[in-house]
């Protein structure tokens, strides 16, 4: 499971198992859980995580998309 970033508790990953479906990351927090697609950016589903903590994930997730997109493209695009 390859992961991309930690910041503030949240960890940002990747299945190994995923290169196949459009970009995306998954998150894990306190719990929670969620997965948001790269293009165009929208959440997939959560499971877990309290309105404020899935719109922090969010806003993470949006502030790294370069980091998301490269980490992406090494992981799966090698």
């Amino acid at each position: 499971m390859p992961e991309v970033f930690r910041k503030e508790g949240y960890v940002f990953f990747f299945y190994a198992n995923e290169g196949q479906e459009p970009i995306h990351v998954h998150v894990r927090h306190a719990g929670g859980y969620a997965k948001f697609w790269m293009e165009p950016f929208q959440l997939d589903y959560s499971v877990g995580m309290k309105v404020r903590e899935l719109a922090r994930a969010e806003a993470l997730a949006k502030e790294n998309n370069r980091l998301i997109r490269s980490k992406w493209n090494e992981v799966f695009r090698h």
